[in-house]
């Protein structure tokens, strides 16, 4: 005669738990990853606009970076906007075709962001 089932044993269960538990501490600090810092626009009226001095740059479908027209190398991205910069203070405008990447913007604005600039705007055209 067979003896009934009166109790569960939980050691399956406490080990997935651990399982579960080591994984979440390790993974935890990796979530921890700063993102970029945006702010939204304000509304202004009419009246209060002026002619902005910004920097305009437009990012191609093949990722070439124009400055009023011209192309720009990535090896000279930083030097150039430093050097604009001081002409046009108020920041950098970037003008992003529909294909280009993702990278290429990000690329843009880390030498942008090296170089001193601290506003840039994204539009995409």
């Amino acid at each position: 005669m067979r003896e009934s089932f009166n109790e569960i044993n939980i050691t399956p269960l406490t080990d997935i738990f651990l399982v579960l538990l080591i994984i979440m501490m390790v993974i935890a600090p990796l979530l921890d990853q700063q993102g970029l810092n945006l702010t939204v626009p304000e509304n202004v009226k009419a009246e209060n606009i002026k002619e902005a001095k910004t920097i305009n740059f437009v990012v191609t479908n093949d990722n070439q970076f124009l400055l009023d027209g011209q192309e720009v190398s990535e090896e000279q991205l930083e030097s150039v906007i430093s050097a604009q910069a001081k002409k046009l203070p108020d920041g950098l405008l970037i003008q992003s075709e529909p294909d280009s990447t993702h990278g290429a913007i990000v690329k843009l604005m880390d030498s942008a962001r090296n170089a001193g600039v601290t506003n840039i705007s994204v539009v995409g055209l």
